[in-house]
């Protein structure tokens, strides 16, 4: 009995959360209907006017909500961070556990650690006191010579001052690697040593034993990781709020400046709080509710490649002998 209230706890929570992001965005959901997720423009109105009356939902005059931009940053940012960080952390688990001497294995899983549990505003004002700006004097002018050919033709662009998509997607990498790497290097630890072994004796190298036999037994955890990384990616909010440069609309170029549904909700929250018909307040709710939906599906998508990649995995040596 205890174990099963237990285990109801975390879905209690889950749609306890959903429900009342749904009754406070219920009045925005009715005033913007879908144009909330294809408009541009986020406008609060006219605060110091008398508001008026749309469809039963009382708002000030020009009220206007578009989330697409806040939505696409928030896309955007995450994906920069999954391609700079996924290759990165499991780079360095793998060094840490097969290549590096014990002591200084421990020192630098050590390190993972402390990494993974440094709070998001160290991060935020790393970024854009020191990063960022490094990032726009000695790196960027570098990337707009590269060619001028797709995919590298996403570099050409003035780089600004360091603040924006780019950059956000950086700091967001630089907090998902001390996860993902450190999950993947206690998954590549539970390997068997008689496993490892075995794929010796049948005369692998150890490049092949690697790739044929622990690559297989983890790869459903290391997903998980990556999982792990996006989740926290999709939902950082101080951070990006000091680095993307927190402007209302999409990024013109992969270094322009932008904004993402978190960032946003901290960032307005305050002057919401000053509409008098509360519509501010209930808009971001809705762009709450939203960044829980994609969050949701991207969890639901990883369960569903987790399970497809777990398939045949029990037995990881002798596939394709």
């Amino acid at each position: 009995m205890v174990t099963a209230v237990a285990a109801a706890v975390p879905l209690g929570a889950l749609l306890a959360a959903v429900a009342v992001l749904l009754v406070e965005a219920l009045p925005a959901i009715r005033y913007d209907g879908w144009h909330f997720l294809t408009g541009s423009a986020w406008r609060p109105g006219n605060y110091y006017g008398n508001p008026v009356r749309t469809g039963g939902v009382l708002h000030p005059v020009g009220a206007s909500y578009g989330a697409l931009p806040l939505i696409l940053g928030t896309l955007e940012s995450s994906v920069i961070a999954v391609i700079v960080a996924f290759p990165v952390a499991v780079g360095a688990a793998v060094l840490v556990v097969e290549k590096l001497p014990r002591r200084i294995a421990g020192a630098a899983g050590f390190c993972l650690e402390v990494l993974a549990g440094i709070p998001s505003v160290v991060f935020g004002l790393w970024g854009v006191l020191s990063f960022g700006p490094w990032l726009a004097r000695d790196v960027y002018p570098a990337l707009t010579h590269l060619p001028n050919v797709p995919p590298l033709d996403v570099f050409h662009g003035p780089v600004g001052a360091g603040e924006g998509l780019l950059t956000s997607g950086l700091v967001l990498a630089a907090m998902i690697v001390p996860i993902i790497a450190a999950t993947t290097r206690d998954l590549l630890r539970q390997v068997p040593e008689t496993t490892k072994e075995g794929a010796d004796a049948l005369g692998m190298t150890h490049a092949e034993a690697f790739r044929t036999v622990q690559v297989r037994w983890v790869r459903t955890g290391v997903l998980g990781a990556l999982v792990l990384g996006l989740g926290r990616a999709l939902g950082e909010t101080i951070a990006l709020a000091l680095v993307s440069g927190t402007v209302l609309s999409s990024a013109t170029s992969i270094y322009g400046t932008m904004t993402t549904v978190a960032a946003t909700i901290v960032s307005l929250l305050d002057s919401a709080q000053t509409d008098p018909t509360g519509l501010a307040v209930r808009a971001l709710a809705e762009a709450a509710l939203v960044l829980l939906v994609i969050t949701l599906g991207v969890n639901v998508g990883a369960r569903v490649l987790v399970r497809r990649s777990a398939r045949g995995a029990a037995l990881p040596i002798g596939a394709g002998f």
